[in-house]
């Protein structure tokens, strides 16, 4: 792993120490209730998590792509659902921060500045997942601006986010060069927050509908050119993909930690059961499975602050494994821990439940799976 800088240390200890005295202990009552822990929302603001990557001159904290990972991947230790209200926070300012021109950066960065200010991106909707050139929420021009017709589907953080990045077609018959996106602001007439979806995951963190209902939107909310959103897309695919990454690292290190911390203190036959061989070599698998996705992904963010964003490939590969290993790492966890880890007396059953979600969000698994090889056969002669 690339070594981390002194302030990127400092990052990670804050926020470990934070989430281990602040998070974890909502976490499970947040899970049961659904309700998203506006206590814990006023916290991360208090605490800069949301305005991380903001220049400076707009008043953020202007810290690097590593920093922004390690923050994921630490809040993720102890609490997905809160981990992945601050990754897409973070992928929409990276879908922002890749779209806007000067002026559009003017009148919003500020507002993230100040750390209260959530940013997202939409682009699923019921027919367009894995193959997102079938969008079908229209913009049409009319007069200045465009009206907005349409419905987005899984859209994280729905009802939180102050400003989405929407993309829709201007027309379904040029699929992918009809991409185009827009700047749309909470409070946006015609704008409709649907419904909550009930998840087996992630409860704590909202997930709805965005119903456009005759939206007016102005040009300069345009973002980028007309027919350009895909690039957009592709262009911010190596951070939005490696951040879910982070997030599934974090879930897994915590789950292998309390199956570690159970395993040494849980007895049977006379001896604690990571004395045993088939415990132990679970216990080493889910060490080196975590450690090698550590590796994978903070390579990739150190590239990306080298100013190396292509990383189109290896993000694929980081969210690909990462996720897998998730799933595999905390439903071992569960295992090992037997009856008192399929309870919700601790943490793993959740984790199990959360872990579930990164291999599905920014890209289906099986989807990453047809780019990596995509890539392989232009890579390989």
């Amino acid at each position: 792993m690339v070594p981390l800088t002194e302030q990127q240390v400092m990052v990670r200890d804050m926020i470990r120490k934070l989430c281990r005295e602040k998070v974890a202990k909502r976490a499970q009552e947040a899970d049961e209730t659904k309700e998203y822990p506006w206590d814990l929302h006023q916290l991360f603001i208090d605490n800069g998590l949301f305005n991380i990557r903001v220049p400076e001159k707009y008043g953020g904290a202007e810290m690097d792509y590593t920093s922004a990972c390690i923050m994921v991947e630490e809040v993720a230790r102890v609490d997905g659902a809160c981990a992945n209200t601050v990754a897409h926070h973070q992928a929409g300012m990276c879908c922002f921060m890749d779209g806007s021109n000067e002026t559009q950066k003017a009148k919003y960065l500020p507002k993230a500045g100040r750390g209260d200010y959530l940013v997202g991106f939409a682009l699923t909707e019921p027919n367009a997942g894995s193959d997102a050139f079938s969008l079908k929420s229209r913009a049409v021009a009319e007069g200045d601006g465009y009206v907005i017709d349409g419905t987005k589907c899984f859209i994280s953080n729905s009802g939180l986010t102050d400003l989405y990045v929407i993309f829709t077609t201007i027309d379904p018959a040029l699929r992918r060069d009809g991409i185009t996106a827009f700047l749309v602001e909470k409070d946006t007439p015609g704008l409709v927050i649907g419904k909550n979806e009930n998840k087996m995951g992630l409860r704590a963190s909202p997930t709805r509908q965005l119903i456009f209902e005759n939206m007016r939107i102005a040009k300069e909310n345009l973002l980028g050119e007309a027919g350009s959103g895909w690039e957009l897309v592709l262009q911010s695919l190596t951070e939005t993909r490696v951040l879910v990454a982070a997030m599934a690292l974090g879930i897994a290190q915590g789950a292998m930690e309390a199956a570690v911390s159970y395993s040494k203190q849980r007895e049977q036959f006379g001896k604690p059961i990571a004395e045993f061989q088939g415990v132990s070599f679970m216990l080493a698998d889910m060490a080196i499975q975590v450690e090698c996705a550590r590796a994978l992904i903070y390579n990739i963010a150190s590239m990306v602050d080298q100013g190396k964003r292509d990383q189109a490939y290896l993000a694929s590969v980081a969210k690909c494994f990462s996720s897998d290993m998730a799933m595999k790492v905390t439903t071992d966890a569960v295992q090992v821990m037997g009856g008192y880890g399929y309870t919700k007396e601790y943490p793993v059953e959740k984790m199990m439940r959360d872990a579930k979600s990164t291999q599905i969000i920014e890209g289906a698994n099986q989807i990453q799976r047809v780019q990596i090889v995509r890539n392989l056969m232009k890579m390989i002669h």
